[in-house]
Order: structure tokens, then C-alpha cells, then sequence
């Protein structure tokens, strides 16, 4: 059986803080049967959903088509350690 690569975390900062404040990540929100219906973005890195790529890259797609002013912020996939 093909193991599922799942090590990835979706990060966010606000590109007006600079280096100043700490990223926040995304936590994905889904129903019942699993169907993805948004994200949420908490300071926890422990709490962050760990995800695929094309699952991480859902996310990125639907924060910044849904949120309204997600051009104040650099959305970017990282892997799980860094």
C-alpha cells in the first residue's frame, strides 16, 4: 500500500509586519464526510493541519480567493520541520 505524503503545513505572514510579528498556520476546516469547506489561520504550529501538497495548495487557493484582503499577506507552503 502507497503511504500518503503528508508533511506540510501552510504558513502565512502579514507583508506589512516585516519580521516582526510571528507567522500564523493553517488550520483546515472540513464536515462529517471529510468535504473541505474553508480555513482558519492560528498562531499554533502544533495545531496547524498537516497536509498534502494538493491539500495545501486547496487551502492556499481558497484563502486567497476568499478572504478580502489576502493581498496584505504572503500565503507559502512549507514542510512540516522548517
Amino acid at each position: 500500500m502507497e503511504s500518503i505524503d503528508q508533511r506540510y503545513l501552510v504558513q502565512q505572514n502579514k507583508i506589512s509586519d516585516g519580521d516582526t510579528k510571528p507567522p500564523v498556520f493553517a488550520k483546515v476546516m472540513r464536515s462529517k464526510e471529510g468535504k473541505f469547506e474553508g480555513v482558519s489561520f492560528i498562531k499554533n504550529k502544533e495545531k496547524a493541519t498537516v497536509m498534502t501538497v494538493a491539500e495545501a495548495q486547496e487551502a492556499i487557493n481558497w484563502a486567497t480567493g476568499k478572504k478580502p484582503n489576502a493581498h496584505e499577506y504572503t500565503t507559502k507552503i512549507i514542510c512540516v520541520g522548517q
